[in-house]
């Protein structure tokens, strides 16, 4: 086999993943952010998924957090610098790219919680979920509670504060529909 220069290596387990299907690839360099005892399927990656350098996947405390996963399926690929947050649960589907340094949040802090510091406010959670074919550009940042719709493509740098539909193309601060994607212009 030859050598593909800026690919991660192939791996056949990981620590802190669950359940690690073939042909994936992870950088030496990706962290998990993890503690408790639940085992299970908390942190899945599909088949023949990549996460590239200096991803970070954060799940928190499972043995408290009953919603906590990141759930990534096949051939998904999780560029340079990205932040995974799945304290709230984080449903990545099949083909879905993620660009460099996108965030993804599934996890905030209450600011009307009583407390005038954040720090002893609590955590508040929202699952998020990227559907098949979808791509979020770099730079990105999605917040708690959106989904991505299939086949959606979310313009760099822009920070996602709502669902958006299959198919559609989105851009800005925040995220605004621009139009759906040629042949699919009825979102479907």
């Amino acid at each position: 086999m030859s050598l593909v220069l800026g690919l991660p290596p192939s791996v056949d387990q990981f620590p802190g993943i669950d359940i690690l299907k073939p042909g994936c690839k992870i950088a030496p360099d990706v962290t998990l952010y993890r503690h408790g005892d639940r085992q299970g399927d908390v942190i899945s990656v599909g088949d023949s998924v990549s996460l590239f350098d200096s991803v970070r996947l954060v799940v928190g405390d499972v043995s408290i957090n009953l919603n906590a996963f990141i759930h990534i399926g096949d051939r998904s690929i999780v560029n340079v610098g990205c932040y995974l947050s799945g304290e709230g649960g984080l449903t990545i589907g099949e083909e879905v790219l993620i660009g460099p340094h996108v965030r993804i949040f599934s996890a905030g802090h209450a600011v009307h919680g009583g407390e005038s510091s954040i720090y002893r406010n609590e955590l508040t959670y929202n699952p998020v979920k990227i559907e098949d074919g979808a791509w979020v550009g770099g730079g990105s940042t999605v917040l708690p509670g959106v989904t991505i719709g299939r086949g959606a493509v979310v313009g760099a740098a822009s920070v996602v504060t709502q669902d958006v539909p299959a198919f559609a193309i989105v851009a800005g601060n925040p995220a605004r529909f621009l139009h759906y994607r040629d042949g699919h212009s009825d979102g479907l």
